[in-house]
């Protein structure tokens, strides 16, 4: 490996490092507590303005549940039938089932709250850079962004801007919400195709095209 071909090594690992923790689920302030790294080093290096050393990332690396080789994009591609993910749990009993066995670009994941015995608390709202997509499967899901409240339902589709201050809570009582998430740490949005309309290239008026726009 050449020096250009390490240093464009080490220059990638900012953003992947990134997506590695808020696909973890960690704000900069908690790596720090866990790690001992301050936080202004952590966001150097997340944005490439300081290379990692070898100390700093098998610390990341530690935290994070990643290996080395996914941080540099040199990890091989997963078996075909990769073995099933067990669910992580975080301090509030919310559970997530990662979807994607792979750092940085759009990732996805299952998430479920538990079941509440009384009205829960407006949600705590974060925000970070990254753009989010969200469709409820099961349950009602309170969704609090910026100054808006909004109870989704099964089938209800949200997406925004995570720079947004956000946050969610499980507005059924006495039962789960399980939700998924597709989100893209660098912004990256999905994108809806249109289905060709039927009989396209034949004129025919007073009829409208039966193709519609695919919503997220």
């Amino acid at each position: 490996m050449t020096v250009d071909d390490v240093d464009g090594t080490l220059a990638a690992m900012g953003p992947r490092l990134r997506a590695a923790r808020e696909h973890f689920g960690a704000t900069l302030a908690g790596v720090s507590c866990a790690t001992g790294i301050s936080t202004s080093t952590l966001s150097r290096i997340e944005t490439g303005r300081r290379k990692p050393t070898l100390e700093v990332l098998l610390h990341l690396s530690k935290e994070y549940g990643v290996s080395l080789d996914e941080l540099a994009g040199t990890a091989p591609a997963p078996a075909a039938e990769p073995p099933a993910t067990a669910p992580l749990t975080f301090g509030d009993d919310k559970a997530v089932l990662p979807l994607t066995r792979y750092v940085g670009g759009l990732h996805a994941h299952k998430h479920v709250l538990p079941a509440v015995e009384g009205p829960p608390a407006r949600p705590r709202q974060v925000s970070h850079d990254g753009y989010k997509w969200l469709c409820v499967l099961y349950g009602r899901l309170w969704l609090v962004l910026g100054d808006q409240d909004l109870v989704l339902t099964p089938g209800d589709v949200a997406e925004f801007d995570t720079r947004t201050p956000h946050g969610v809570a499980n507005a059924s009582l006495g039962g789960p919400v399980e939700y998924l998430i597709m989100f893209g740490p660098q912004g990256e949005r999905l994108r809806p195709r249109t289905l060709p309309a039927a009989g396209r290239g034949h004129r025919q008026p007073n009829r409208a095209q039966s193709g519609r726009e695919e919503q997220p």
